[in-house]
């Protein structure tokens, strides 16, 4: 077993759908309009705001990937694009949609070789954290996102 590939499989189920847990980013907003995305419930973080905040990450380690240096800072990552109309909402969701290939593809390529090496610097850990380190967060945010959802919808 190829160990990018299958935290590449992960990463993408994630997304699109097909992961042990049945619940994936894709289909849990192919509902949500761009009001209720960007709605706020009790002082918590729109549902817009989350998956701009997941999507960050995604974006640096993509950029290393490929061969840029580590620009991102956690202190931005929950800045979210103005989002005023439906249209602006489904560039966001179709920006997401398009990088989570991307990413997904660069992974099933990267050498399983280098998994342990560090990522940048020591205090950010290896690849291997980095990697799955998405994949975990993603699925954090999605719990949240799933119970915004219930709530705007409510």
């Amino acid at each position: 077993m190829h160990l990018p590939a299958q935290i590449a499989k992960q990463f993408r189920d994630l997304h699109f759908g097909g992961n042990w847990t049945a619940v994936n980013l894709k289909d849990v907003l192919k509902d949500v309009n761009w009001q209720q995305a960007i709605t706020p419930v009790h002082g918590f973080n729109s549902i817009a705001t989350l998956v701009a905040h997941t999507h960050y990450y995604v974006g640096i380690v993509t950029r290393v990937l490929n061969g840029e240096p580590l620009t991102g800072k956690d202190a931005d990552s929950f800045n979210c694009p103005p989002i005023n109309t439906e249209e602006d909402w489904q560039q966001l969701l179709n920006k997401v949609w398009n990088d989570a290939d991307q990413f997904a593809r660069m992974l099933e390529q990267f050498p399983e070789a280098r998994l342990g090496e560090i990522f940048i610097n020591e205090k950010y850990g290896n690849y291997y954290r980095n990697f799955t380190g998405i994949v975990e967060h993603t699925h954090y945010h999605l719990g949240q996102i799933v119970l915004l959802k219930k709530l705007v919808s409510a």
